[in-house]
């Protein structure tokens, strides 16, 4: 266990290549990741479609989301939602401007 605290708003490089995923914890039924987007979106005609659940709270920054069928939905800093396994979605566009900053639990 560690006893250091660690901060999701540090280390965030001013530039980077493509979205940047981290996992802050994986464990045998959840897996914790801080995702940093600088204007990334989903590649044309890619959707997720995972084996787990997966809950987001977007931190800083916005997002646009879309899920297949559906219109996009616009995510500001506090907006947090539950993708239940096996629903196709994709990041429409994230905010170029600034760092977005996501917390995703995949349980």
């Amino acid at each position: 266990m560690s006893r250091t605290p660690h901060n999701l708003f540090e280390d965030i490089p001013d530039v980077l290549p493509g979205e940047l995923v981290q996992t802050l914890l994986d464990g045998s039924q959840v897996r914790i990741e801080r995702i940093v987007s600088r204007g990334d979106a989903s590649p044309d005609g890619f959707w997720y479609d995972q084996q787990q659940s997966e809950w987001v709270l977007l931190l800083t920054g916005r997002a646009r989301l879309r899920f297949e069928g559906h219109d996009a939905i616009e995510l500001t800093p506090g907006s947090f939602l539950n993708i239940p396994a096996r629903t196709r979605h994709r990041v429409d566009w994230t905010d170029p401007a600034e760092p977005t900053v996501w917390l995703a639990v995949h349980y």
